[in-house]
């Protein structure tokens, strides 16, 4: 009897979506740190794994909202210069003498507005993601440039200290704040994907977004849903890089649409919509984090370690892409009904 209900549960784990990739990655996530901890026992330290981990934690953060978009079957290249307006933004306020958590409030206030264009643009106004989010990630790092007239901010001073220490620099329970911040981001938008409403119309919009529509899904909300939670995760990660440097850099953010995308698709969410679940986006952040971390203990230039990034975004995008082609398409006879019934399920 216990065999019986032990098969059935894991029948259950394994008929979660996207569930298979992620046993897959984690099970290469586990080779890459034994390889990484035999060619540099240092590596398994207690100081580089706290290090690792507060490495790892900005680009979960930014994962978790590439992951939202990218399950509705769109992309968003705004994120790198929405965390450099960020930066700049909440910078150039402190330095002004405006009160570190005034600063932020409006910050995020700032990047969510370009969460809901984005949306709008996408949505409403049908423009193909690629282009609607290129258009504001140019202007995303045109307001990071201008707000303090194309410098450098100078730093936020001993007033922002508990600014620092919220979002990097202090610890509770032995454990970095910048950690804690993104588990628990991590907790809430997985639970909003996967045990609400909301978060099934986010899978019934990727998977097939004409019988979501039928069945009565508000196309625009929820597409608008999931690019306010993509720049609600990057203005976190832009407060963050403010914290660690203590000051604004134009600069702040660059190539970190790479590294959304690189944490998501590794972890099995697929940039063909309506499949992958954030613990993917866990282990996707981690290979990214580990490959980094162990090639810098091995010595690798900048240059390899981008390269081995970039090769395996690209093999876990074309494996995702060979796999759902080759899947037995449904009959069409009875889509919607169907649809329907996985909506309001």
């Amino acid at each position: 009897m216990k065999k019986r209900d032990d098969k059935n549960i894991l029948r259950k784990i394994m008929a979660i979506r996207g569930m298979g990739q992620v046993i897959t990655v984690a099970f290469g996530l586990v080779v890459l740190c034994i390889v990484f901890g035999i060619l540099n026992p240092v590596f398994f330290s207690n100081r580089n794994i706290a290090n690792l981990l507060r490495q790892i934690a900005p680009i979960l953060i930014i994962g978790i909202g590439q992951s939202y978009v990218l399950i509705t079957g769109n992309i968003d290249l705004s994120i790198g210069s929405v965390v450099g307006m960020s930066c700049m933004v909440s910078a150039t306020m402190m330095t002004k003498g405006v009160n570190p958590w005034v600063a932020v409030l409006i910050t995020y206030i700032c990047c969510l507005a370009i969460g809901i264009i984005n949306g709008q643009l996408v949505a409403n106004c049908k423009l193909p993601p690629f282009i609607a989010t290129l258009g504001t990630m140019t202007i995303a790092r045109g307001i990071a440039q201008i707000v303090n007239n194309n410098y450098n901010t100078d730093s936020i001073g001993a007033a922002a200290k508990g600014f620092r220490d919220f979002f990097y620099y202090g610890k509770n329970f032995g454990v970095f704040n910048t950690i804690w911040i993104a588990a628990v981001l991590w907790i809430i938008f997985n639970f909003i994907l996967n045990k609400t409403r909301t978060g099934r119309y986010i899978y019934a919009i990727g998977s097939n977004i004409e019988a979501a529509r039928l069945s009565g899904v508000n196309i625009a909300h929820i597409t608008t849903t999931a690019y306010v939670v993509s720049s609600f995760c990057s203005c976190t990660v832009g407060l963050i890089t403010c914290a660690i440097s203590g000051m604004g850099t134009m600069d702040a953010g660059n190539g970190y649409e790479m590294y959304a995308v690189a944490a998501s698709v590794i972890g099995g969410v697929s940039t063909l919509g309506g499949q992958g679940i954030l613990l993917g986006t866990v282990i996707g952040a981690s290979i990214w984090g580990v490959l980094q971390n162990g090639l810098q203990f091995a010595g690798a230039p900048v240059a390899i370690r981008n390269i081995a990034i970039g090769v395996i975004v690209v093999v876990s995008v074309l494996l995702d892409v060979i796999i759902r082609k080759g899947r037995p398409i449904r009959k069409k006879k009875n889509i919607t009904t169907v649809n329907k019934a996985e909506i309001k399920a």
